[in-house]
C-alpha cells in the first residue's frame, strides 16, 4: 500500500482533495456540524457558518498533506501563525460562499462532462488514452469507490462553474497589453558609480556609550528564542562500519573467489570461421564428403592465413557471417560448446585451427586477436574487497543495531546510557536547538548544533519538533527512534531548556559593534553618494563624463543584467526628458549613483515577452474572479465572530 502511495503521489493528492473537501460540496458544512455538539461558529455566511470543527478538520488535513508531500520533513510550526491560520479560514469562507451560490442557483454538470473530465486526467491514462482498468485499479488501491470519487468530482466541477466562466472570459484590452509590453522592453543606457560602505569602515569609531545606547534601544531585536540542549545517540553507516571489527583474511579470500568476475576479466579470443554445413543425422558418406571439403579449406588457409576472409566469403556456408569474411567477434569461456572453445582458445594470435566438428557441420577458425586474463590479483584487490565486505556486514549490523536500539530506548525511557553502553554508541551533546532553527556559537557556545558535525540531523524539522514536544520538555524522557534517512537514525532527549531571553550586553557586545559599524558605514557612503549626486545634477548637461562611472549598460525591466531591484526601479522612474539624468539609491552595501544616458523603445516581439498576453489575461481573470467572489461575500453577509479572532490570535477557543 505504501509503495503505491509513493509511486502515485499525484493521484494521492487528487484523492486527498476529493476526500478532504468535496464531500461537503452542494451539501454545506453546516449540515455536518449540526451533528457535533458544542461546535463554535467562526464566520457567519448567510444562514450558515464556518465552524471551529470544520477549521480544525481542514487544518489537520492540511498538515497531513504537507507532511506527506515533504516526506515527513515539513515543520508544523510554519503553519502555527496568524497569517497561515487566516489564509486557511478565508479559504474555507470562500468555499462556503461558492457552495451556497452553487446550491442556490442549482449549478450542476452532466454525466458527459464528468466522464470527459475524468478521462482527461493523466493518472487514469495508459499511452495517452483513458484506461478503465487503470481507473478502477488505482481507485481501489487508494481505498476509494468509483461512486464516491465521481460524486466528489461532480461537486468540484459544479463549483468550478460558479467562477470559472468569469476567469476564462477575461481578456486584457489590446492597448493595455501594448503599453505593458512597451514598458517591459524599453531599454535604458546607464552607467553606475558605486560608493561601497566597506570603504568607510576604517574611519568609524564606536564608543562604549554608542554600544550601550544601541543596546538599550534595540535589545528586543537581540532576543534569543526558547532553546534546548539535546543529548542524542546517532546510528548511521559510519557507526555500523566501526562496529564490524576485524575481518578474517580467509573470509576476504573466499569473497574474492566467489566474486572473481568483478575483479578479473577472463581471457577472450576474437575469431572468424569458415563453415561447411551438414545436417544432423546425415548419411555417413555426406559427412565424410563435408569433412574432406573442410580439410581442403583448412589446408588452403593454413598455408596463407591472409586469404582467410576471402575464402570465407566464397566458401563458407554460414550465410550470416560469410559476407563479413566469417567474422564472429569476441568469444569468452563458457559461451560455446566445450569442443569449439578448446579449439579456439588453443590458438595463438593469427593461428588457424584444423577442422573442428560442431552441431551444424565442420568449422575452420582463425584467431584475429587473443587477450589473456586481465585484472587484479587478490592482493591487488584486497583493499577494495575488504571495503565491500565491510559494507555488507555493516548493513546487517545496522539492521540489528536499529532493532536493538528501539527496544533499549523503550526499556530505559529516562536515560540514553544503557543503549549507548550495550551498542557501543557515544552519547553526544549539542546546544542551541530552537523550534525553528539552530543557534550559532555566539548564542549557544562551543557545542552549538549549527557548528556540529551532525548539523543536518538537527536541521531536520522532525527532530526539532520532537525535542519541543511536551513529553520531552516536561518529563525529560527519550524520544523514539527518528529515521532521518534509510541509513541514519537518531534518538534525542532534552538535557536542558532555556526560555527566550535577551542576552546581557557583555555577551552580544561584538555583534552590536558590528551592527553600528555597518549602519554608520552605510550612512557615510550615502552622504558621500548624495554629495556627488548633487554635484552631478548641478553640472552643465554637456560637461565631460565624470570619473568613477563604469561602462555603459543596456537595461530593461525584463533584462536587468544583475542590477539590484531598488537601483533598477530608480533608473526607470527617472525623468528622461533631459539627459543625462542622475539618480541615487542607498542599499545594504552602500550607495549607487546611476547616470541615465539614453532611452530607446525595445523589441516588442522579443522572446522574453512571448506568452505575455496569456499570462496577463490569466492574472486579469484571477483578479476578476476575486472581485466577483468579494461581491458574493458581501451579499452573503460574511461576518467574523469573536471566536474567530481568538482562534487567529492563537488563543484556545473554549
Amino acid at each position: 500500500m505504501f509503495d503505491f502511495i509513493r509511486t502515485h503521489q499525484r493521484l494521492m493528492q487528487l484523492v486527498l482533495l476529493v476526500l478532504i473537501v468535496p464531500s461537503f460540496v452542494l451539501i454545506g458544512f453546516s449540515g455536518y456540524s449540526t451533528y457535533v455538539s458544542g461546535d463554535k461558529d467562526l464566520v457567519k455566511v448567510g444562514d450558515s457558518a464556518v465552524t471551529l470543527q470544520e477549521f480544525e478538520l481542514a487544518r489537520r488535513n492540511q498538515l497531513e498533506q504537507m507532511q506527506r508531500s515533504s516526506m515527513g520533513r515539513f515543520d508544523p510550526a510554519m503553519l502555527d501563525n496568524r497569517p497561515a491560520r487566516e489564509m486557511l479560514l478565508e479559504s474555507l469562507v470562500d468555499r462556503r460562499v461558492l457552495v451556497d451560490v452553487a446550491t442556490r442557483e442549482r449549478f450542476s454538470v452532466s454525466d458527459a462532462v464528468l466522464r470527459s473530465s475524468i478521462a482527461g486526467m493523466p493518472e487514469f491514462q495508459d499511452n495517452g488514452r483513458f484506461s478503465a482498468e487503470r481507473y478502477n485499479q488505482l481507485l481501489a488501491s487508494a481505498g476509494l469507490s468509483t461512486r464516491d470519487f465521481e460524486q466528489g468530482q461532480r461537486g468540484e466541477l459544479a463549483l468550478e462553474r460558479v467562477l470559472g466562466p468569469v476567469g476564462r472570459s477575461a481578456v486584457l484590452p489590446e492597448p493595455v497589453l501594448a503599453a505593458i509590453a512597451a514598458a517591459l522592453t524599453e531599454e535604458r543606457s546607464v552607467r553606475l558609480m558605486a560608493f561601497p560602505a566597506s570603504e568607510h569602515e576604517k574611519d568609524i569609531v564606536i564608543g562604549e556609550a554608542d554600544v550601550q545606547a544601541w543596546y538599550e534601544t534595540n535589545k528586543e531585536s537581540l532576543t534569543v528564542p526558547d532553546q534546548v540542549a539535546a543529548q542524542y545517540l546517532l546510528l548511521d553507516e559510519a557507526v555500523a562500519m566501526q562496529a564490524v571489527g576485524d575481518i578474517a583474511e580467509t573470509d576476504l579470500q573466499a569473497y574474492y573467489e566467489q566474486n572473481k568476475a568483478r575483479y578479473v576479466m577472463p581471457p577472450r579470443v576474437n575469431v572468424s570461421h569458415i563453415q561447411v554445413s551438414v545436417a544432423p543425422g546425415a548419411p555417413q558418406d555426406e559427412r565424410k564428403a563435408a569433412r574432406e571439403r573442410a580439410e581442403a579449406i583448412a589446408g588452403k588457409v593454413k598455408a596463407d592465413p591472409a586469404i582467410f576472409a576471402d575464402v570465407a566469403r566464397e566458401a563458407s556456408e554460414d550465410v550470416g557471417t560469410a559476407r563479413d569474411g566469417g567474422q564472429l567477434g569476441w568469444v569468452s569461456p563458457g559461451t560455446w560448446p566445450s569442443a569449439l572453445e578448446e579449439a579456439v582458445f588453443a590458438l595463438s594470435e593469427g593461428g588457424v585451427s584444423g577442422v573442428v566438428e560442431g552441431d551444424e557441420g565442420f568449422h575452420v577458425f582463425i584467431a584475429n586477436q587473443v587477450e589473456g586474463e586481465k585484472g587484479e590479483t587478490f592482493q591487488e584487490a584486497r583493499e577494495k574487497v575488504e571495503e565491500e565486505v565491510r559494507r555488507q556486514l555493516a548493513a546487517e549490523r545496522f539492521a540489528d543495531m536499529a532493532t536493538r536500539l528501539t527496544d533499549l530506548i523503550y526499556d530505559n525511557p529516562a536515560s540514553l546510557e544503557p543503549a549507548a553502553q550495550e551498542l557501543g554508541l557515544e552519547p553526544r551533546m549539542v546546544t542551541g536547538v530552537t523550534r525553528d532553527t539552530l543557534l550559532g556559537v555566539e548564542d549557544a557556545g562551543e557545542q552549538a548544533a549549527a557548528a556540529s558535525a551532525d548539523v543536518a540531523v538537527f536541521s531536520d524539522a522532525r527532530v526539532r519538533n520532537t525535542l519541543f514536544s511536551a513529553s520531552l520538555l516536561q518529563e525529560k524522557v527519550n524520544s523514539g527512534v527518528i529515521e532521518i534517512s534509510p541509513d541514519t537514525m537518531v534518538v534525542v532527549r532534552v538535557a536542558a531548556f532555556e526560555p527566550a531571553h535577551v542576552p546581557p550586553l557583555e555577551q552580544v557586545k561584538g555583534r552590536v559593534e558590528n551592527v553600528l559599524l555597518m549602519e554608520r558605514a552605510r550612512e557615510a557612503a550615502a552622504a558621500a553618494g548624495e554629495q556627488e549626486l548633487a554635484s552631478l545634477r548641478a553640472a552643465a548637461p554637456d560637461a565631460e563624463l565624470p570619473e568613477g562611472f563604469g561602462s555603459p549598460m543596456i537595461l530593461s525591466r525584463i533584462d536587468n543584467q544583475g542590477v539590484a531591484k531598488a537601483v533598477l526601479d530608480a533608473i526607470f522612474a527617472a525623468d528622461a526628458k533631459a539627459l543625462p539624468a542622475y539618480v541615487g539609491v542607498s542599499g545594504p552595501q552602500g550607495y549607487v549613483v546611476a547616470r541615465l544616458e539614453s532611452v530607446e523603445a525595445g523589441d516588442a516581439d522579443s522572446p522574453l515577452v512571448a506568452g505575455l498576453d496569456i499570462e496577463l489575461s490569466r492574472s486579469w481573470g484571477v483578479a476578476e474572479e476575486r472581485a466577483v467572489l468579494q461581491e458574493m461575500r458581501t451579499r452573503a453577509g460574511v461576518e467574523r465572530t469573536p471566536e474567530a479572532e481568538e482562534l487567529l490570535s492563537g488563543q484556545t477557543v473554549d
